[in-house]
Parts: C-alpha cells; structure tokens; sequence
C-alpha cells in the first residue's frame, strides 16, 4: 500500500512537472508572439503615420500648382484689362474731336465748289485770294487734326473707303472696275474712314 501511494505521489509530482515545463514552453512561445504582433504594429503604425505624411504633402503639392495656375491666369487677366483700357484711352484721344471735323467737312465742300466757280477769276482778286487763304487754313488744320483725304480718281474701287453711286461704261479700257468720278471726297482720320468718297465706277 504504501508503495502504491509513493508510486503515485512520484506520478503526480511527473504530471505536474510535465504540465509545468509544457505551461513555461507554452509561456515561452507564447512572448515572442506578442514581441512579433507589438513589432508588427509599430511598423504598420510608421507606416501608416509616413502614408498620412506623404498624402498630406501630395495635397499641398496639389494646392501650391492651383494657386500658382490661379495667380498666373489672374496675371494674364489683368494684363489684358491694362492694354484694353490704354487701346480705349488712345483711341478716345485719337477720335475725341471726330464729330467737330465731321461737321467741318461740308464747309470745306463749299470752299472747293467756290473756288471751281472762282477759276475764270484773275488769280489776284481779292475775292478768290480770300477764299483760297480760309480754304487752305481749313485744310491746314485738318491735317493737324490727322484727317486726310481718300485718294480715289482712277484708283481700284474699294469698298473699304469708296461709296458707288452709280456705274458707267469707262472711257478707257484701263479704267474698268476703277473710279473714273469723284462726286463727294472721302476723308480718313488717323487711318480711320470718317466720311467714304462718293464716287462713280467704270465698267
């Protein structure tokens, strides 16, 4: 009996031992697990924070690129707006006095018709010396203004700065689809047509 009971003592204190060492084993294999997971997760944190670093430098990126693009075309913008508003300045100072030298226009008309009717006139009437020095200090002034006449006896009809009144067949082969009459001058200012020259076309 008592041999029976040490036998079985030793075979517990066995079963205990061998759960023991298969628990610290089990403990043992246990810890680098969780060394590994702990180990994993930093790494996984790192990345994740270096992920969230490299996004947020990718969108700033993005930002800078519109704002420059954005800033660029502002540029562009006003730049136009700058040479529209000089091109509307200088063509106000070029055309400010246009409708004063339109009106002007049919007194020099007069003038001209005075002095065709005045070309029987001895040259040093004083009539026909009178209106030939206001005829040409009218003149003078429309130049100074930039006006100057269309040239238009005998040149090609341009609509651009020619009115057809009326059409007939010209005396010349070399005048066809050319002025042969000036019935009205036409006058340009600055480049500008103010007034076209009325004229007759041979064809």
């Amino acid at each position: 009996m008592a041999d029976e009971k040490i036998k079985q003592e030793q075979e517990l204190e066995n079963e205990t031992e061998i759960n023991g060492n298969e628990a610290q084993t089990q403990e043992e294999t246990a810890e680098p697990d969780k060394k590994d997971k702990k180990a994993k997760a930093k790494k996984e944190h790192k990345k994740s924070k270096k992920d969230d670093a490299s996004e947020k430098v990718e969108a700033l990126g993005q930002e800078l690129i519109s704002i420059k693009d954005k800033h660029i075309r502002l540029q562009a913008e006003f730049d136009n707006y700058r040479k529209r508003t000089m091109k509307e300045k200088m063509d106000l100072i070029k055309s400010g006095g246009e409708s004063v030298l339109v009106n002007i226009l049919p007194i020099i008309d007069d003038f001209e018709r005075a002095l065709t009717a005045f070309s029987e006139m001895k040259e040093d009437d004083p009539l026909k010396t009178g209106v030939t020095l206001i005829y040409n200090k009218f003149k003078d002034f429309l130049k100074q203004n930039g006006v100057t006449e269309i040239e238009a006896l005998e040149q090609e009809f341009d609509t651009d700065l020619h009115e057809a009144v009326t059409k007939i067949p010209a005396p010349k082969d070399e005048l066809k689809g050319k002025v042969v009459d000036v019935i009205q001058k036409g006058y340009q200012m600055n480049e500008k047509v103010i007034r076209f020259s009325k004229v007759v076309v041979g064809e």
